[in-house]
């Protein structure tokens, strides 16, 4: 028999269906590339960041600590008390659910080691790089993205000045120095937090229940948090600033940017914040 021949309608239905799928794995591939290539940026402004925060000194290039102070005390000493009020409230929260459920089981004494845990392992750390991403990644973003449109950031270079060295490598010591003591602020707060409803509502005294929350934490479950809080850091200031550098011309663009910075980070965090978790996970199950 004559081989069996599809209709012409059939033939062009299977053609822009095969063309709409080669379309989608292009995308899907083009996506996947600037993926991998953004992340690539990031890894080697990080490396130069580092190179200059902690090798430049020791090779004649100073570090412009004066600036790194200033920085330090804007993403730091002047974020404690929307972190505070925030991080207090989250403990409280805290408390609340797991006092709804401990009750149940009559386990109410184990409200501090839940609050306790769960803020020095996951919460205090991730609460405050999200606060930080808002007051200072997106500030980052702004300030070089304006010095980039207003072509400042070619004038250093004019002047054989590394805008690395000059801007990024202050904004980095100041974040991976500040956001680990921001960490532990956050975790002091959210455990009062708890014991406030500890203290009205679960017969504790104060005193016992900060000592019970004191007892349920390993230097592990600080160390763990404080880890996170220094990679946090690195990507919080690596993100905003790249999206500063990268800033193209007219201030919509500086707008785009910030908006970008803040976006971007908090998705890497979350992300860094499960390869972490998963890495202690798996380390302390052995």
């Amino acid at each position: 028999m004559p081989p069996r021949r599809l209709p012409l309608e059939g033939t062009r239905e299977i053609a822009m269906a095969a063309e709409n799928v080669i379309g989608l794995v292009s995308e899907l591939g083009a996506s996947v590339t600037d993926s991998l290539a953004y992340l690539g940026a990031l890894a080697m402004l990080s490396g130069r960041a580092a190179y200059y925060t902690f090798v430049g000194p020791f090779q004649g290039k100073p570090m412009r600590f004066q600036t790194a102070a200033s920085q330090a005390m804007e993403v730091g000493v002047r974020a404690l008390p929307i972190l505070s009020l925030i991080t207090f409230f989250i403990g409280l929260i805290l408390a609340l659910q797991a006092a709804y459920e401990l009750n149940k089981l009559g386990a109410m004494t184990l409200v501090a080691k839940a609050v306790a845990l769960s803020m020095s392992r996951e919460l205090g750390p991730l609460i405050t790089a999200i606060v930080v991403i808002g007051r200072s990644g997106s500030a980052f973003a702004a300030e070089i993205g304006t010095m980039k449109v207003s072509e400042e950031i070619d004038a250093l270079e004019v002047m054989a000045i590394n805008p690395v060295d000059f801007l990024v490598a202050p904004k980095f010591l100041a974040m991976i120095v500040m956001l680990p003591c921001l960490t532990i602020w956050a975790n002091a707060m959210g455990i009062l937090g708890g014991a406030l409803f500890g203290v009205t509502q679960a017969n504790f005294t104060l005193g016992r229940y900060i000592q019970a929350s004191l007892e349920s934490l390993y230097l592990r479950d600080i160390l763990s948090g404080l880890i996170k809080s220094v990679m946090f850091g690195v990507t919080i200031t690596a993100v905003g600033c790249l999206e500063g550098l990268s800033t193209g011309g007219g201030a919509e663009q500086v707008g785009r940017s910030t908006t970008r910075a803040v976006v971007i980070s908090i998705l890497l965090v979350v992300c860094v914040d499960l390869v972490f978790t998963g890495i202690f996970f798996f380390l302390g199950a052995r």
